[in-house]
């Protein structure tokens, strides 16, 4: 039995509200100050849009064409680059650096906060996703069941069916889906008995009448087998036609040998020769496992460099500039910035005008302190990673963003921002800014590299192997001791999976 519960410790137990003054300090960021975050991390294309943006919000602020004659020319552009604006942003920015490098950890979470909040607040959510979403295409289902429409089933049940099957064909292209669960999902729906009969019948009509071939196999073997077996119907030449014979018998009965790329146990159970077996492999390559695929693509974003950096060969040095050509400019509206000198405005318009263009200001400065922000960043990745524009991915230095932001006196937010979403042009081709930021190791010569270095090294030596004795994972490990670069093997495994290399079994060539 329990204890009773003594009466005066009950007593002495009693909850009390009391009032109290607390002297603290919090951090308060300006409207101001915000906006130069939330700008600072845009790239060009989201920059863009947030300039068209602030110019439908602010009556005084103006789109400037790219080359027109209202566009500044490309030296007063570059001034910008070299140092911080002046002005009366000044004193702001300098509290910028300031609150970055005392509260910059606070900061980060309070900006993605307040912007979410800015953002629904000060615009429409559904105006601006219906304004910048480009068009939908077509999805699979919608192909499929348009073909479908045309093809010549006379069968009510096995129309009804197969329009019901489309729906359950994943974007691949196949129907991963049990037919049994499809019939108990569907038998309350009129058109059709649902049958399992029934589903199987019109599944294989399915199959025969939509394309590309392939679509709505049960599993990437059928897949492959359905493509195979429509190749041989339509080949005319002998010596294709016994290739397409021998893949389909392949997929048939050495379908997991195929896989794991054991071409002697096959040679051994089939008894097809070594030329005939390459031939029967290289039509396999010709088929598609994901043939959905075909009919809707997947969608690719269009990738705009913010920086474009070229080789001076007069000075042996690689210059940067921001890649702003087709980029909208902003300015301050001439007639609001005469307006404010009028004597005659009430003190309504005059508050109006004012506050219109101090907000445009703050856009304009925003940005400049943006692009002078970039540009300082992509001089140290020029000074600190010369070696990789010059010799390669294989020669990238380890370099932390906290050491950048040492260097330029900057919290180490500001420069994730500032590297955020940007690519660079370079003699080497469109490479992603932040990919410059990486630790490393040290080889035995006491040489930094980064782990994306090692990480081309890997390819390398890949590369070089010889393909008919491909190297172990321990043998590539090995190598990389050779080159000075001390790894263990299951490190190698990540790197070499991170690049797409399949292990060396399935790179054997016999």
């Amino acid at each position: 039995m329990a204890a009773a519960e003594d009466p005066q410790t009950m007593a002495g137990m009693r909850f009390e509200t009391s009032q109290g003054m607390k002297l603290g300090q919090t951090m308060g960021l300006s409207p101001k100050l915000i906006q130069s975050a939330e700008i600072l991390q845009l790239n060009s294309m989201e920059l863009a849009e947030r300039l068209e943006q602030e110019v439908e919000r602010n009556v005084a602020l103006e789109l400037i064409a790219p080359g027109s004659s209202d566009d500044p020319d490309r030296r007063a552009r570059d001034e910008h680059r070299e140092e911080a604006p002046q002005g009366g942003g000044a004193t702001e920015f300098e509290r910028l650096r300031r609150y970055e490098n005392q509260y910059g950890d606070q900061w980060n979470s309070e900006i993605d906060g307040r912007r979410a909040v800015r953002d629904n607040r000060e615009r429409d959510a559904k105006m601006d996703a219906m304004a910048n979403a480009p068009s939908r295409g077509r999805s699979l289902v919608e192909e499929l069941q348009e073909q479908w429409s045309f093809a010549e089933v006379h069968d009510p049940a096995i129309r009804a069916a197969g329009a019901r099957l489309i729906e359950y064909i994943d974007d691949d292209g196949l129907m991963m889906t049990p037919l049994e669960t499809v019939r108990e999902q569907s038998e309350q729906l009129p058109g059709c008995d649902w049958s399992l009969a029934t589903l199987e019948a019109a599944l294989l009509r399915l199959q025969r009448e939509v394309e590309p071939k392939g679509i709505a196999a049960r599993s990437v073997r059928e897949a492959l087998l359905i493509q195979s077996r429509h190749r041989l119907e339509e080949e005319t030449d002998l010596d294709a036609a016994e290739a397409w014979g021998d893949a389909i018998l392949i997929l048939e009965r050495h379908y997991d040998d195929i896989l794991a790329n054991r071409i002697p146990k096959i040679r051994e159970a089939t008894g097809l020769a070594a030329e005939r077996l390459e031939r029967a492999r290289r039509s396999l390559r010709r088929l598609d496992p994901n043939p959905g695929r075909e009919l809707v693509p997947a969608e690719t974003t269009a990738l705009i460099p913010d920086i474009l950096v070229e080789y001076d060969p007069e000075s042996g040095d690689y210059t940067a500039r921001l890649a702003e050509e087709l980029m909208p400019r902003v300015r301050v509206s001439p007639d609001y910035e005469a307006m404010m000198k009028e004597i005659d405005l009430d003190a309504k318009a005059r508050s109006f005008v004012v506050e219109s263009v101090r907000a445009a200001r703050s856009v304009i400065e925003a940005v400049e302190q943006r692009n002078t922000t970039l540009m300082r960043v992509v001089r140290v990745v020029l000074t600190r990673q010369r070696e990789w524009f010059e010799q390669g991915p294989a020669h990238l230095k380890p370099l932390p963003m906290t050491e950048v932001a040492d260097l330029l006196g900057i919290h180490v937010g500001t420069v994730s921002r500032a590297v955020s979403e940007k690519w660079m042009q370079t003699p080497r081709g469109l490479v992603a800014l932040r990919s410059f930021f990486s630790l490393g190791t040290e080889n035995a010569e006491g040489e930094e590299m980064s782990w994306a270095a090692v990480r081309a090294m890997v390819s390398e030596i890949v590369g070089a192997e010889d393909k008919a004795k491909p190297l172990s994972d321990r043998a590539i490990a090995e190598e990389l001791e050779r080159k000075g670069v001390t790894i263990a093997r299951r490190t190698v495994v990540k790197y070499r999976e991170q690049l797409g290399i399949p292990s060396a079994p399935l790179r054997k060539q016999h």
